[in-house]
């Protein structure tokens, strides 16, 4: 019996219906593999019974598992044209909802498959996954992106990488120290010496980084300074491209001591700095008397 709407009673138009009825009245090989795949997924639709099962033994409690969201079928696509889709079965995905602590909007999602000419359903896999309301992690980083200075402790071990942009062959170099006649810099680089020296964006991010950082200019021991540091005795230039810019502190007595200062830094320790007197006051190096005035002592 072909279904219809009551409201149409009579003969029906020829229409879609009639292309898959032969004049013999045999149904047509579309129509009767369009009816087979529809039972096929009708079975594995009603296995809620064994996905939940499913979803029970992984859940390990079966108060973990809650109440039946429902089953979408899964695409099928034959790896090569010569493969019919319909041999390939049928794939289910049943979804129930999570009850696992701190997985809030998630859900379990068991698979179920079904062989062509076999009543037997399998279960896939059985998966959580999150929802549209659930909470997730944040994206992972690769830890050469999430390392920050000051990570690295003892023992630890930071490689380069190859594609490092602070870094190129030194054999390429141009403008670092092998080119500044002033520092007396034996350009060893080009020949047997480091394979590799910081590049040009290299040493640009680096004097960025130490001029914004607490020995650069925008410090409040710099902005109190008696002058910058470039003018001070203690300063100590790099050699090469950097020599106009940075350089290190040797004063023991400043903050400074041993670590790398930008040139328009400064501090108290500066060795131009003397104290100015506002008013000549005399030194007395000997006991004086007043005998302007006197005590009267009674009995």
């Amino acid at each position: 019996m072909v279904p219809h709407r009551a409201e149409r009673a009579g003969p029906r138009p020829l229409g879609p219906i009639r292309r898959v009825v032969r004049d013999n009245g045999v149904v047509t090989e579309s129509s009767a593999a369009l009816r087979s795949a529809r039972a096929a997924s009708d079975v594995l639709a009603a296995a809620v019974d064994q996905a939940r099962v499913a979803a029970v033994e992984t859940a390990g409690d079966p108060q973990l598992v809650g109440e039946h969201l429902g089953a979408v079928p899964e695409p099928v696509t034959p790896a090569t044209d010569d493969v019919p889709a319909d041999a390939l079965g049928e794939v289910v995905t049943h979804t129930f909802a999570s009850t696992l602590p701190g997985y809030v909007g998630w859900h379990w999602a068991v698979t179920l498959a079904r062989v062509p000419g076999e009543d037997t359903v399998t279960v896939d896999e059985v998966v959580l996954l999150p929802g549209d309301s659930a909470l997730l992690a944040p994206a992972w980083v690769p830890w050469h992106e999430r390392l920050r200075p000051g990570d690295l402790s003892v023992g630890d071990v930071l490689p380069s990488t190859e594609d490092d942009p602070r870094l190129v062959p030194a054999y390429t170099v141009d403008d670092d120290s092998a080119d500044d006649a002033e520092g007396s810099v034996v350009a060893f680089e080009l020949g047997l010496g480091r394979e590799r020296v910081m590049s040009r964006e290299g040493r640009a991010e680096a004097v960025g980084r130490w001029t914004a950082g607490e020995f650069g200019p925008a410090s409040s021991m710099a902005r109190h300074a008696p002058g910058p540091c470039v003018t001070c005795g203690f300063w100590l230039p790099l050699a090469g491209s950097l020599r106009q810019s940075v350089g290190a502190c040797g004063n023991a007595y400043a903050p400074a001591d041993g670590r790398v200062v930008t040139a328009d830094y400064g501090c108290g320790a500066h060795s131009q700095a003397t104290l100015v007197v506002d008013e000549a006051v005399e030194v007395v190096n000997t006991a004086r008397y007043d005998t302007a005035d006197f005590d009267v002592l009674s009995d």
